[in-house]
């Protein structure tokens, strides 16, 4: 199978738990500030380390739930990012989180598409430890940029880091599906 086929199975299964999270709790999200969501990345990666680290989990979920998670909470946050966060619940619909969800995927697969022919799928040679290394390192940027007020001299934004940490999970997450490292 290949990455576009991979990556799209892999982002049609967070959008489905996106989705049922919907039906359950409608766009709570939407209150959420951007640093609140870096830090919930935080929290979902940090778990994953932890768990990679020790080699168990007292709760019965392993790592993928959390790389899903990550998916997911990196495209809310490119949704924050661009509707800025609500101040109550504003009514968003599911069909519009839906449109959003599927509109930030899609420049996400073409960004990994993009980044992945010029990498050729260097990758695939690495770890899924690594995965969750680089993505704690994007988050501490992102945090970086979120005190800067995204005033910053040279580096990406806060969308970038967001959408690269949005695929290195889906890469992790390819791996633990595919059964390749």
């Amino acid at each position: 199978m290949e990455t576009r086929e991979q990556f799209e199975q892999i982002m049609a299964e967070c959008r489905t738990l996106f989705a049922k999270k919907l039906h359950d709790y409608g766009a709570a999200w939407r209150i959420m500030r951007p640093a609140s969501v870096t830090d919930q990345i935080y929290i979902k990666a940090n778990r994953i380390r932890s768990i990679e680290t020790k080699g168990v989990a007292l709760v019965n979920e392993g790592i993928r739930p959390e790389f899903v998670a990550i998916v997911n909470y990196a495209i809310i946050g490119l949704i924050q990012l661009e509707l800025g966060p609500a101040e109550v619940a504003d009514g968003m619909t599911n069909e519009e989180a839906l449109a959003a969800y599927d509109r930030h995927a899609q420049a996400s697969l073409e960004l990994m598409l993009r980044k992945n022919h010029d990498y050729d799928e260097a990758w695939r040679g690495m770890r899924v430890s690594s995965y969750t290394d680089l993505i704690l390192m994007k988050i501490f940027r992102t945090k970086q940029i979120e005190s800067l007020n995204g005033d910053t001299l040279v580096s990406e934004g806060v969308d970038a880091n967001y959408m690269d940490m949005m695929n290195y999970a889906v890469f992790g997450l390819i791996k633990l599906t595919f059964g390749e490292g």
